[in-house]
């Protein structure tokens, strides 16, 4: 976890490079945009307070929702989106109960991802 020092110290910096500023007028532009779209304003300004807090937190998009996005992008909704995420040479070492468990995770892990992609591509106006 990081020290408050630290913690201090990045707010600092993004004070002094007018991220506030930007980020102020970046949602702005964007509920503008929005409106001339016919999108829901309020969901768009949450749904880019969502990705500053991400930006701040200093989070990065995790390796299992890129390939999600990989797929979808390349191939849609496909029927069999679990086996083509599936770890073959990991799953084909557990026991019934164990690849059963895995299957549920990555299934509730890829439901996340399907959100979070669908949100992405509602929200983001370029």
């Amino acid at each position: 976890m990081d020290s408050v020092k630290q913690i201090a110290k990045q707010a600092k910096q993004r004070m002094k490079n007018n991220f506030w500023q930007d980020c102020k007028e970046n949602l702005q532009q964007k509920e503008v945009q929005a409106k001339s779209l016919g999108l829901n304003e309020r969901k768009v300004k949450s749904y880019i307070g969502g990705k500053v807090q991400r930006e701040i937190k200093g989070e990065t998009q995790d390796e299992f929702y890129l390939k999600v996005k990989a797929l979808l992008e390349s191939e849609g909704e496909v029927s069999d989106a679990l086996g083509r995420l599936t770890d073959r040479e990991y799953y084909e070492g557990l026991s019934y109960e164990e690849k059963q468990r895995y299957t549920l995770n990555l299934s509730a892990k890829y439901l996340e991802s399907l959100e979070k992609y669908r949100k992405e591509k509602e929200y983001t106006i370029k």
